[in-house]
């Protein structure tokens, strides 16, 4: 079991996604079905039902690709950059039971719009595990420390068309009991962090209020790994306007995590406000991935040592504001490389 005094001091670190090769993703059709909630098979180049073995082979070098960018980079806690999934959300969404494999429902998106989403009709199960092979290839392919992430129960709540709980709170608790079956055994073939995903804490405040903390605590209850839970303001590519602040914020404490990450670079959220996650570890975003433009390691390390005043540096972590699946691949790489040389900076004046 890792635990959070295994890892490195002011660990570098990505939130989940990295950008996918071009020539397995159509990036323009992936932009414009915005962040898939139900599948979206159009996106990829290689067929995944008529060439399932070209499709494996694809998916295997493309994550190879990623953990090379990041090792390259110098990242200390890799992920498999996501490479197989359609979004954060929908791999994992839809390979519950309990989904309706013919019919798709629809919800309310972050922007007040209508979405399209998983469908319940039935008791929400988890009859195999779901990202587990992707993670032992990850495991497989780096001597780093390793992450996978899940989207967590209050958000998977919020994008689905409930047809078949009582309310959403009985829908988010059913939910966490796969998200914690999910995370246990990622944990058990040896990953070192998991992160649980919830982005509807910001979108969603009010509902986040009534059962977020106990549907989240539940889902990470009992897991051996360094937990994360992760917020944001969404993908920079879909929101740019992201001044309207985090009004679930201080709550977020109150979930027994280990680490509470958060999106602050591209909203330039005041570096005090990393106090409200007190007791809690704090993992930084300080990478915009709203701007191509490649941040410089000294302007970096001035971020963290503002951060630095307000947070012990043993309890503090840093990464890019989100996924970086929407970012060029180059841009991506560069922006990783001055986040480790940024945190090297911090490192030798510690």
């Amino acid at each position: 079991m890792t635990s959070v005094d295994d890892l490195p001091l002011l660990p570098t670190t990505v939130i989940g996604s990295h950008p996918q090769p071009t020539w397995l993703v159509d990036h323009d059709k992936l932009r414009g079905v915005g962040v898939p909630r139900v599948r979206a098979k159009e996106v990829w180049r290689i067929d995944p039902e008529s060439e399932p073995d070209g499709f494996a082979e694809a998916i295997e070098a493309a994550t190879l690709l990623a953990i090379a960018d990041q090792t390259d980079a110098g990242v200390d806690i890799l992920t498999d950059g996501e490479i197989g999934r359609e979004s954060y959300f929908n791999h994992f969404a839809n390979s519950l039971g309990g989904v309706d494999r013919t019919r798709i429902g629809t919800g309310v998106n972050r922007r007040g719009g209508v979405a399209e989403v998983p469908l319940v009709n039935g008791p929400i199960e988890r009859s195999e595990p779901i990202e587990l092979d992707a993670a032992r290839y990850l495991r497989a392919h780096t001597d780093r420390l390793t992450k996978v992430t899940v989207p967590g129960p209050f958000t998977l709540s919020q994008l689905a068309q409930n047809d078949h709980y009582p309310n959403q709170h009985a829908l988010a608790m059913a939910y966490a009991v796969a998200v914690n079956e999910e995370l246990k055994d990622l944990a058990a073939v040896g990953i070192d962090v998991v992160q649980v995903d919830e982005p509807y804490l910001q979108a969603n405040s009010e509902a986040a209020r009534e059962f977020a903390v106990e549907a989240i605590s539940a889902a990470v209850d009992g897991v051996d790994a360094v937990t994360t839970l992760h917020t944001c303001y969404g993908y920079a590519v879909y929101v740019q306007n992201k001044s309207s602040g985090y009004p679930f914020l201080s709550e977020m404490a109150q979930v027994p995590v280990d680490y509470i990450a958060i999106e602050a670079a591209q909203p330039g959220l005041p570096a005090e406000v990393v106090a409200e996650l007190s007791p809690r570890k704090v993992v930084v975003g300080v990478l915009d991935l709203g701007s191509a433009e490649v941040e410089s390691p000294d302007a970096i390390a001035g971020r963290i040592r503002e951060l630095l005043q307000h947070i012990d540096i043993a309890d503090l972590s840093i990464s890019p504001d989100c996924g970086m699946k929407y970012v060029p691949r180059p841009v991506a790489k560069a922006k990783l490389a001055a986040m480790v040389a940024a945190a090297d900076i911090i490192r030798s004046e510690a």
